[in-house]
This record gives structure tokens, sequence and C-alpha cells, in this order.
């Protein structure tokens, strides 16, 4: 049985202050025994606080991104081994907003995907088609181009200890979200895309919804059979949201 996964994507907000109190929300709120497995992803500069505030606390911490190279002269860069260095387990690889803003192709996504396994990092893999792409009928083609560029540079193999996530860029900070069914049926097309070359691997590999999750829509969204969590962008930002999201989640 998959165990449910929801991450927090904090995105460019917060501040020492705002995120302190956050964190603080998020432990007073968490049950002792959760069935759902938790994790925060702040910017850089803030990991490693974020970091002590939750030790020895059941919410993991992940990072935005990393570098696709592991040392050397990069400036402005955060290579996989500083961040496993100051106490991160996942890294988000492939978001949208890079692929969009920055011009990270499905290339540079498979590298970083690779640098972060290299460091024992789990990487959240992100993709997802635009408006435009879904209207001319071509999100399963566009997801199937990104999914592969990575499985073919990894391996098959390597999905057994990744998250991978589905937003559709078109619901992403619009107030818009795919409907469940919708987003069951991308996330089907996934793991029978992982599923062409491991049955057992795309059995096991969760799969995240991202775009618009409030908790008003998480208990619907997360019931769909191929749904395993969500990928939460500015609803992880307070506390009492984002905890009744984590609580719409079944029971693994």
């Amino acid at each position: 049985m998959r165990r449910p996964f929801i991450a927090g994507n904090w995105k460019m907000h917060g501040s020492r202050t705002e995120n302190a109190e956050l964190i603080e929300g998020l432990l007073l709120g968490m049950p002792a025994e959760a069935s759902v497995e938790v994790a925060v992803c702040p910017p850089f500069v803030y990991l490693w606080e974020a970091a002590r505030l939750l030790k020895s606390s059941s919410i993991a911490l992940g990072a935005q991104s990393t570098c696709a190279e592991a040392v050397g002269a990069f400036t402005g860069e955060v290579s996989a081994a500083m961040l496993k260095d100051v106490g991160c387990q996942y890294v988000i690889v492939g978001h949208s907003e890079r692929r969009a803003l920055y011009k990270e192709d499905d290339a540079l996504v498979a590298r970083k995907f690779l640098a972060a396994r290299a460091q024992d990092l789990t990487p959240i893999l992100c993709v997802g088609e635009t408006l435009e792409e879904r209207e001319q009928g071509l999100t399963d083609q566009v997801v199937s181009r990104q999914l592969n560029a990575v499985l073919d540079v990894a391996g098959v193999a390597a999905m057994g200890t990744a998250v991978i996530a589905y937003e559709p860029v078109w619901a992403i900070g619009t107030g818009k979200n795919a409907t469940p069914q919708q987003a069951q049926e991308v996330h089907a097309h996934i793991r029978a895309e992982v599923g062409a070359r491991d049955a057992n691997i795309a059995a096991g590999v969760r799969i995240l919804y991202g775009g618009s999750v409030k908790a008003a829509n998480a208990r619907e969204i997360f019931s769909m059979p191929d749904v395993d969590g969500g990928l939460i962008g500015g609803a992880s930002l307070a506390a009492d949201e984002f905890l009744k999201i984590c609580a719409a989640a079944p029971a693994a």
C-alpha cells in the first residue's frame, strides 16, 4: 500500500519569523501517529533553520531545486550534497516554474534528478502540460516526453526511490484545478508509462497532484485510486489549511 505524501512548496515566500510561526503551527497540529507522510520545501536560505526547527519531528525537509553539477564554479547554485548536508530528504526537480521561467529543459531536469539521487535525496519529479497543450489534446504526449527523458537516463529502477508530481501548468496558482477525474486520468497514464518498463515499480511509485489544491477540494482529489497525495503551493503557507489538506489524505 502506498503511503500518502503531502509536500508543501513554499516557493519564494517567508521570513525567519513567518517560517518559525508556520512550523510551530504545523508541529502543534500534526498528529503524533499521522498516516500521511509530510514534507515542507522552504527557500534555500531558510533550509538550515527549518531543519533545526523540524528536528526530531515527523515532518521531512525538502528543497525546491538543485544544481545538476556536483561542485565547481557555478555562482548562485546549490548542490545536492549541500542540500543533504543541511538535512534535506527531498528535492523538487522540473517544477513548471523552473521549466518556464528559467528555461530548464527535459535534459537538464534529468541531470538534476540524477544529481539528487547521487546524494540519496528523493527527487520529486514534476511533469505537466500547459493549457494550450491540453486544448490541443497533447497532455499524454507531453507528460510522457517529460517522464521518459528521466527514465531513459536514470532507468526505471530509479523510480523506486522517487516521487512523481503531476502539475497541470494551467492550474498552478490560478485558482483552477483539474477535476478529480482529469487528475486520475493523467495519474493513471503516468503509472502505465512507468509500468511499461516495470510493473512492480509502477505499482509502488507515489504520484502526487499539484495544482490549486485546497482543503475544500483535497479529499475528493485524494480519493482517486492513482492519486497518492499532493504537492501543495499557496495553501501550504497557512498552517491550518495545510493541516486540513494533510488530514484529507486517506489512511494507508
